[in-house]
């Protein structure tokens, strides 16, 4: 028998943070020029939103990575392996076998349960 569940991070594009960004990429063996380059690449940022024909002004916003843009997948991949890495290790060591299915911000646990 197999338990799945189901999540979507809510709200993940805008809220991943440029700092713990700079140290995965740091951690990864990245050198300070490339985590320089999306330091740069993400302070700075503007975000508007619309709402069916209203729209609101442009406001600073440097804690996101933008979705659709060119590199939020790369980014997002990086971010996200590390936090599902600690997770599965975790659950290892609690002796609770997982699969873990992630495409960026939607995934699946999967648990076997032998009966």
């Amino acid at each position: 028998m197999t338990s799945t569940l189901a999540f979507n991070i809510v709200q993940f594009f805008p809220s991943l943070s440029y700092h713990l960004l700079s140290c995965i990429l740091s951690k990864a063996g990245f050198t300070s020029k490339i985590e320089q380059f999306f330091s740069n690449y993400l302070v700075g940022r503007k975000t508007q939103y619309f709402w069916n024909n209203f729209s609101f002004l442009y406001f600073n916003i440097n804690i996101r990575v933008g979705q659709g843009s060119i590199l939020s997948s790369i980014l997002s991949a990086l971010y996200l392996a590390l936090v599902l890495h600690i997770l599965e290790k975790c659950l290892k060591n609690l002796k609770i076998l997982v699969s873990i299915l992630s495409f960026v911000d939607d995934g699946f646990l999967l648990h076997r349960v032998n009966l």
